[in-house]
């Protein structure tokens, strides 16, 4: 798998029409896919240790996706090897009054992850040119100033804001690698049912997100806008068909992998005098053990 194909070049305009949601898999058969998956979280694993220890950078996995894309399987299946303590996963829904009171970066900015950790939005600061744009109404609550509120400028304002942003972070040190699981309306439609089918899937199932379906093309024309608008060299943005999941998981866990290891990260070097001094801790402890004092 070559992870270029999925990727959104910079300054392209995006048809999603012309992205599939669904491509050959990578596996064979269940165990295999199995086995793939796990090869690639025992190497994630490890990657994310040398992250730590090297302390330079930050990586910053972004999902987006209509609802029952896979964005919470994909997370947790891809991300299970990963040590809890460097990494967290954050997830945004509505804002809250405080966070209204601030620019609609603001509440995101607070949880990007340090340098050395691995932090993952479960739906981001794209939202606002993703629902806020097919729901314009949800502008009023957010008190904007006149140019705000521009109906021919606030889009290019904000994609503008975010590139700003994300440029700032990789000079920074912080990685962005963006997702999009692009699902199929008649895939949405056939997970809906399962999970109204499905008595242990019910508590997934939410009315607003049927309601959602009938807002489908505008939903398809803004995150066209927003996939050309803001994928960039520093922080690209990967269309991951989604109507397979076991395939969804293995091509975003791959493309995790392609993203660390460009990084050409190592374990810090050990200088002369902190050799010197880890050898004379040795003997130390090896005099312990004999019964030397």
């Amino acid at each position: 798998m070559n992870s270029s194909d999925f990727r959104v070049q910079q300054g392209k305009s995006v048809n999603l029409k012309k992205w599939p949601t669904l491509v050959k898999p990578m596996y064979k058969s269940r165990k295999t896919y199995a086995r793939l998956l796990q090869e690639h979280v025992d190497e994630l694993s490890r990657l994310q240790r040398v992250l730590y220890a090297s302390d330079r950078y930050a990586v910053l996995l972004i999902f987006q996706a209509m609802d029952a894309a896979g964005k919470d399987g994909a997370i947790s299946h891809v991300m299970s090897g990963v040590n809890p303590q460097g990494c967290q996963v954050f997830s945004f829904k509505h804002p809250s009054a405080t966070e209204l009171e601030h620019d609609f970066l603001w509440r995101t900015t607070q949880s990007l992850p340090e340098r050395g950790r691995i932090g993952i939005f479960n739906r981001s600061y794209y939202e606002e040119v993703l629902i806020v744009r097919v729901h314009p109404e949800i502008l009023l609550g957010q008190r904007l100033p006149e140019r705000g509120m521009n109906e021919k400028t606030i889009w290019q304002d904000r994609y503008r804001s975010i590139v700003d942003l994300e440029d700032h972070l990789y000079r920074n040190g912080t990685r962005v690698i963006k997702f999009f699981l692009h699902l199929s309306k008649k895939e949405q439609r056939k997970r809906f049912l399962e999970r109204i089918d499905d008595p242990d899937k019910n508590w997934k199932f939410s009315v607003a997100d049927v309601e959602e379906r009938k807002y489908w093309d505008q939903y398809m024309q803004a995150y066209e806008a927003c996939l050309g608008a803001t994928s960039t060299e520093q922080a690209p943005w990967y269309v991951v068909p989604a109507d397979d999941k076991e395939n969804a998981r293995l091509i975003v866990s791959r493309i995790v992998l392609d993203n660390f290891k460009a990084l050409k990260m190592g374990y810090p070097e050990t200088d002369a005098a902190r050799k010197k001094e880890l050898l004379s801790i040795r003997d130390r402890l090896i005099k312990e053990d004999s019964g030397g004092k």
